[in-house]
């Protein structure tokens, strides 16, 4: 067979690689993206089940062995004096036993759902606690509660319930109450919120409007007009408003649906995560978001996340004594080297912020 031989014209010669380089990048672009099924194309693929079989969520209540219905569940309690479905979700470790003992029994009794992610591995230490088997337990070692949060409150499974507590170990609960909370969440029409911090008892406070208003229910916003942070009523975004902290965060239902999608696959401490939450208030960050001051809470600032490496507990370490700084407005994290063999350390507020010198 005889072969061809095309000439292409001098001045396509001369655009050739520039179409090739086009080409290949509409081609890569295209491989990026990610791959979605559309609704209708799920709507076809359901048309073959029987009518009335689709289940489209699911939730993390126990079903017993014996009984046909769900009626067992919490949720499905009927006449119950609770008016809200509650999740409590916590990444906890053995160490820190007696402080989750006591946050769990508080959120017992406005009747929520506990999942405990145990990232040391132990969960024979818990069985001692009257409630431990009312709690789902979840292992992964070495894992953080944004990790186990992608892969376990995926939207769909937790959609039963009204609001989703993502809280750290380490908060003293005794001046806080679940019911009171969430009506003032609800009343307030709160879509993302966090109970304020005790100034007088919390260790770690890193940005002032977290920290608890004795003359509010609920603020919104921070005032203040020191150094280079200029918190008015003009602010529109963090740190002045539409804000608050990772370590007790609350959701509602179609918030956290949102920030579940926010929330990276190889997200492992969250910072800067919280400064992106406003775009997951269902609305005007500045109403929807907000921190509670009547139920308060301790920020005890213990050393957590586990691991058994050196390298691991150094980490653990930095991250307690508050070594790594974000500055205002930024996601970035600077860590201020020793000058000496031991860690010392100097605490001072900058900008209504607690900063540590080394």
């Amino acid at each position: 067979m005889k072969r061809r031989t095309y000439l292409l014209p001098p001045l396509l010669m001369s655009v050739a690689p520039f179409l090739s380089l086009l080409f290949t990048s509409q081609m890569d672009a295209q491989r990026a993206q990610p791959v979605v099924a559309s609704k209708s194309s799920w709507r076809s693929v359901l048309q073959g089940l029987p009518h009335g079989i689709v289940e489209s969520s699911s939730d993390l209540e126990f079903k017993s062995l014996w009984q046909s219905s769900s009626s067992d569940s919490r949720i499905a309690v009927e006449n119950t004096n609770h008016s809200y479905s509650t999740l409590l979700a916590m990444a906890v470790g053995i160490s820190q036993k007696k402080n989750v003992d006591a946050t769990v029994r508080r959120f017992l009794l406005g009747n929520c759902s506990i999942i405990l992610f145990h990232y040391d591995g132990n969960t024979d230490g818990w069985c001692d606690l009257e409630w431990n088997d009312k709690a789902l337990h979840i292992v992964a070692r070495n894992q953080t509660k944004w990790w186990f949060a992608k892969r376990f409150l995926h939207p769909d499974v937790v959609s039963v319930y009204d609001y989703i507590f993502l809280w750290d170990e380490d908060l003293g609960v005794d001046n806080f109450h679940l019911d009171r909370y969430l009506h003032l969440m609800s009343s307030e029409g709160l879509e993302i919120s966090q109970p304020a911090l005790d100034p007088r008892r919390s260790v770690d406070i890193h940005h002032r409007i977290t920290v608890r208003n004795r003359m509010t229910k609920v603020h919104r916003r921070v005032y203040d007009h020191r150094g280079s942070l200029k918190c008015s009523d003009e602010s529109q975004g963090p740190p002045c408003t539409g804000w608050i902290e990772g370590m007790a965060p609350v959701f509602s239902r179609a918030a956290w649906k949102c920030v579940w999608h926010l929330i990276q696959n190889d997200l492992v401490h969250g910072w800067g995560l919280d400064m992106k939450l406003g775009y997951c208030a269902q609305g005007d960050r500045t109403k929807k978001v907000g921190v509670i001051d009547t139920e308060f809470i301790v920020h005890k600032g213990i050393p957590t996340l586990g691991g058994s490496s050196k390298d691991s507990s150094m980490l653990v370490l930095i991250l307690s004594l508050g070594l790594l700084k974000r500055s205002e407005g930024s996601q970035h994290l600077s860590l201020k080297p020793s000058r000496h063999a031991g860690i010392k350390l100097s605490r001072k507020i900058e900008n209504g912020n607690i900063a540590y010198e080394v």
